[in-house]
């Protein structure tokens, strides 16, 4: 009986041949896409890196001279009110409220003693702030002693690397509670004017006997190597103002703290009354 089909019965059906995908993915093809993905890598890596290294940290740092009211000031932002102190020898810190912008920062008292003062470099990557405070009320006698102390922070100011934002600055003018006000001129802007004539003496000597080659020590360093310090550059290479000083603003604020004695309580309107220009513009740093 034949094969009603017309076909061999044994003939076999061709089977359709089935491309497979896989021989498309050459290794060219992953060679190619590999190194994409390496590339979009780095450049989100960099660009997270920049974005980083260009942001301001969040830490304000209290720094200047041993006795200038560095603790007593920390003390009235962190308690409301100036409970009695004594010189410190190492690091303080604790987070600090700013009521008027809901924000807070984690302040850094640093001592001034001249052989731990320069610790304040261990927290200046994270700086927001830095502010260096100053006895307003003996500034005349101790001031080639605080500019030294400055010019050290001047210094590690201007020496920041580019990737890094400077932090604000600003010399407090503390205990201008303790100069006698007159009509025209407060407490406070007396403190300042006092405070920035000094110092712009000072810096201005340690200035020109650099230029010199003549050694700084013999104007109140205590510091090894300090001849060698730069950061004292103004704009049109004249004599050294704080207004025309090549690192950056520099903010002056003239303050004053209440401290009661030992086991009496000050209220906290009367004991910080004199840190308001301070927190205003601790307030208002970006």
């Amino acid at each position: 009986m034949g094969d009603i089909s017309g076909r061999d019965a044994y003939t076999p059906i061709p089977t359709p041949e089935v491309v497979s995908p896989v021989p498309a993915i050459t290794s060219q093809n992953l060679i190619f896409a590999s190194l994409g993905v390496a590339v979009l890598l780095v450049a989100l890596l960099v660009g997270l890196s920049r974005k980083r290294s260009k942001s301001r940290g969040n830490t304000l740092l209290l720094v200047g001279p041993s006795d200038g009211g560095k603790t007593a000031i920390l003390s009235s932002l962190l308690y409301g009110q100036t409970l009695p102190t004594h010189t410190s020898l190492q690091t303080n810190t604790s987070v600090i409220p700013l009521p008027g912008s809901q924000k807070s920062l984690l302040a850094a008292d640093v001592p001034g003693h001249p052989r731990i003062r320069d610790q304040f470099q261990e927290h200046l990557p994270d700086a927001k702030a830095v502010a260096f405070v100053v006895d307003a009320s003996t500034i005349s006698r101790n001031g080639p002693a605080v500019a030294e102390h400055l010019h050290l922070i001047l210094h590690a100011l201007t020496s920041l690397p580019p990737s890094q934002n400077a932090p604000a600055f600003a010399i407090i003018a503390h205990k201008a509670d303790q100069l006698k006000a007159s009509a025209s001129t407060s407490s406070e802007q007396l403190a300042i004017n006092r405070v920035r004539s000094v110092l712009e003496r000072e810096l201005e000597k340690r200035r020109t006997s650099h230029a010199g080659g003549v050694g700084v020590e013999s104007l109140g360093s205590e510091e090894e190597g300090s001849s060698e310090l730069g950061g004292l550059e103004c704009e049109g290479g004249g004599e050294f103002k704080f207004a025309q000083w090549e690192g950056g603003e520099v903010t002056f604020i003239g303050s004053s703290v209440t401290i009661g004695k030992e086991g009496a309580v000050v209220d906290e309107k009367s004991s910080t009354a004199g840190l308001f220009s301070f927190k205003e513009w601790l307030e208002g740093l970006p």
